[in-house]
């Protein structure tokens, strides 16, 4: 739009802010190298993602995360209404997202593209509701204070931030990482735990209270894994090229084997392997790799580093 604020009696200098911020935008593009503004959007929308992963949940659970006057008879009439018209609007997202990353595409290029990954996705759904039915069984499991299946999947913010997960990760998958991220941090916002997209998560996982865990992109989990809150699976440092720019994309995150238990507030940083079956105790800070079944605690550290201490 280039139609000036037309309110003359405002007391605000609207006039002057809207050209100098016209001007910051127009330096931005040109250092970016992006294309003259066509009058379109140019990125997927946060409100529009939003709204597909809210449906998605609804998809995946219906008469758990579904709407309250939902009956039994009618489950597949809602599911595929309601998948319809949200891959339709993903479908718009993804299209903006490749049109982003591949600008010399034709729109009807775009738009078979982006089809032919929202109907991929679409066939992933079955399978993502089985490992997702695991993780709310390893909620239960794990946590004493479960009362039911019902309970974890209604109120665990744990297993909310696996869905969103195992979702975006989907998205990461295929490259879309602005939508990915989106859907990450949509989850992050909800919950406080920060998982990456690119994060590679086995089944029947498990956070328990889960504030302010962190878990990074390169990272690898293994099966039947429990995290408790605040734990950090982080980097160590991060190289640079020889321009001084950060290297991206190469591996930095813990591997976690299966059957590992990490307690509250560790931080285990860097490409270290943390063993099949170990535990980890609260608080500990490690940055080394340690074999199947360590139990590691503050003290253990404490004795490897000063063993006469």
């Amino acid at each position: 739009m280039n139609e000036k604020p037309q309110d003359e009696s405002s007391p605000w200098p609207l006039e002057k802010v809207v050209a100098e911020l016209r001007q910051v935008r127009h330096e931005w593009r040109e250092r970016q190298g992006r294309e003259p503004d066509l009058g379109t959007r140019e990125l997927p929308a946060h409100r529009q993602i939003h709204e597909v992963i809210d449906a998605l949940c609804g998809i995946l659970f219906p008469m758990r995360l579904g709407p309250s006057d939902l009956k039994k008879e009618s489950e597949d009439y809602f599911v595929g209404h309601q998948l319809g018209h949200a891959l339709n609007i993903l479908a718009a997202q993804v299209r903006l997202e490749l049109g982003c990353q591949q600008p010399r595409l034709t729109h009807s290029l775009q738009v078979q593209k982006a089809n032919d990954i929202v109907r991929r996705f679409a066939s992933t759904l079955p399978e993502l509701r089985r490992q997702l039915d695991q993780d709310v069984i390893a909620a239960y499991r794990g946590d004493p204070a479960a009362t039911s299946v019902d309970e974890v999947l209604l109120c665990y913010p744990g297993l909310l931030a696996i869905m969103h997960h195992r979702i975006a990760n989907v998205f990461y998958s295929d490259g879309l990482r602005i939508i990915a991220r989106i859907i990450a941090e949509k989850a992050h916002a909800a919950t406080g735990i920060d998982i990456h997209p690119g994060a590679t998560i086995g089944q029947h996982f498990f956070i328990d209270h889960g504030t302010g865990v962190v878990i990074g992109e390169t990272a690898v989990i293994g099966e039947r894994v429990r995290l408790y809150q605040a734990v950090t699976l982080g980097a160590v440092r991060f190289d640079e090229d020889e321009e001084g720019a950060l290297t991206k994309g190469e591996p930095r995150h813990p591997i976690v084997e299966d059957d590992v238990v990490i307690y509250a507030g560790a931080t285990i940083l860097g490409r270290i392997t943390i063993g099949q079956g170990a535990v980890i105790g609260g608080n500990v800070w490690l940055t080394r790799s340690v074999p199947p079944g360590s139990r590691i605690t503050q003290a253990v550290l404490r004795q490897s580093i000063d063993p006469a201490g």
